[in-house]
């Protein structure tokens, strides 16, 4: 069956990272999109067609669509009046304190459409949010806007992909009320998406298992990495290695090669935040078994950072005071440019309080870096900065071009050949071949030779 493409009147309330790409995405498949956000320099910057953050392909799409006169950018809540459909995408950050989620930017969305919006458009939540919280927007737009419809609909997007995986996703979750109204609603959101419908695998459900989707499937892949960091362990024990253990697992198509990278563990303004959120709701309804996996799941990431500062110590005999140690990579994932809860940073603030001299590079992230990221670590621009006189050299994210570093030119800049592979992303026999010596997690080390 082959779906025409309406042209649907679009808002997106709320223009950071999700926001943003979800715009410019809903422009491209051809509706008329108003992007409103209450952050001026971000509302300007994305209407001068650059994106205010690092995304592969993102601002080539902004120029292509605000070329068009499809989409636009303002400040203004009254432009609510002119859309029919309305994509909440603001942030859902971790509270200051507690682990639960904050809501209150969805709150103050909520607020400014309901004062704003057209009789009978509809409302779709893609920020990610504890189950439970749509029922209760429901309910107090009942008493508020009572024809306004509400749908959730959540974002599964990967940094570095952002743009393919909205216009190519791999499914679309929507989380209906019963009977006509929510039979009502699905019309109006399949009309959004009827380019995708034709390639797109569509999951009904309600509001509440919408609700769970996302924060379900971030925290299988947090315990898909933090099962085969565990595994690492056993590896270093037993003289095994875990990247061909991965691999022989990864054939197995209950199981998937995906997530199964050993290392540092995962970091990002996505998996930690949204695994402690859900913990906390997990404790708050009752739901010890969630609420415990999820906590193993943590302390194994987190004491994936410990590993790493040990293993370089070690090269020191456990004092790296005023030893230069190069870190690569500041971002928690290469194609990005976010270092919230960055591993690649927290290792090496570690390694800085100990003593040691560290220095940063990474293609991308230094500005924000430099701005957001621990002080008391030197950013630097040039890769050969980096490495010029290292006693030790860490790589933590794996950006394309450390990947494809040459052992032989890298070993003529730093002062000692020691190298920590912490994203399993190197040839180890390669690197040791060329004098390194080569440590990692989950291999056996290799001399120099």
């Amino acid at each position: 069956m082959t779906h025409t493409q309406p042209r649907v009147r679009i808002s997106v309330v709320g223009c950071g990272y999700l926001g943003a790409v979800h715009a410019a995405a809903m422009a491209h498949l051809g509706h008329e999109v108003i992007g409103i956000d209450t952050d001026e320099q971000r509302i300007a910057s994305l209407s001068s067609g650059v994106a205010p953050f690092f995304e592969p392909g993102l601002d080539d799409l902004l120029t292509e669509t605000l070329a068009s006169g499809r989409l636009r950018f303002t400040t203004d809540p009254r432009s609510l009046a002119d859309t029919q459909v309305h994509f909440v995408c603001v942030g859902t950050p971790q509270r200051e304190d507690s682990e639960a989620a904050d809501l209150s930017y969805l709150a103050a969305a909520i607020a400014t459409l309901a004062e704003h919006a057209a009789p009978g458009s509809l409302i779709v939540g893609k920020s990610t949010v504890p189950v439970g919280t749509a029922a209760g927007l429901v309910a107090d737009l009942a008493d508020s806007r009572p024809d306004l419809g509400l749908v959730w609909n959540p974002e599964f997007l990967r940094e570095g992909f952002a743009v393919r995986d909205t216009l190519q996703p791999d499914r679309l979750v929507y989380g209906l009320q019963e009977g006509a109204e929510g039979a009502r609603h699905r019309q109006q959101i399949d009309e959004v998406y009827a380019a995708l419908l034709d390639d797109t695998q569509v999951v009904v459900t309600d509001l509440a298992t919408a609700e769970l989707v996302k924060v379900a499937a971030n925290s299988f892949l947090a315990m898909k990495i933090s099962f085969i960091n565990a595994m690492a362990q056993l590896c270093d024990a037993t003289g095994g290695d875990v990247v061909d253990l991965a691999d022989a697992l990864g054939h197995d198509t209950r199981i998937g090669r995906r997530f199964l990278g050993a290392g540092i563990g995962f970091g990002g303004g996505c998996l930690p935040k949204d695994i402690k959120a859900f913990r906390h709701r997990a404790e708050e309804i009752g739901a010890s078994l969630a609420s415990g996996l999820i906590n193993e799941v943590e302390q194994i990431n987190l004491a994936q950072r410990d590993e790493v500062v040990q293993r370089v110590s070690a090269w020191f005999d456990g004092d790296v005071r005023d030893r230069r140690i190069a870190v690569l990579g500041a971002a928690f994932k290469p194609d990005s440019d976010d270092i919230r809860e960055s591993p690649a940073l927290q290792i090496a603030a570690r390694l800085a309080a100990a003593g040691a001299e560290v220095r940063v590079t990474d293609p991308q992230a230094l500005p924000v870096a430099r701005s957001r990221g621990p002080q008391s670590l030197s950013y630097v621009d040039s890769l050969d900065t980096c490495l010029d006189g290292a006693e030790a050299v860490l790589l933590l994210t794996e950006w394309s071009e450390y990947r494809a570093l040459d052992p032989h030119l890298a070993g003529r800049a730093v002062a000692e050949r020691r190298i920590f592979d912490g994203r399993l992303a190197l040839d180890p026999d390669k690197w040791a071949s060329a004098g390194w010596h080569y440590v990692s997690v989950g291999r056996v080390d290799r001399a120099p030779r």
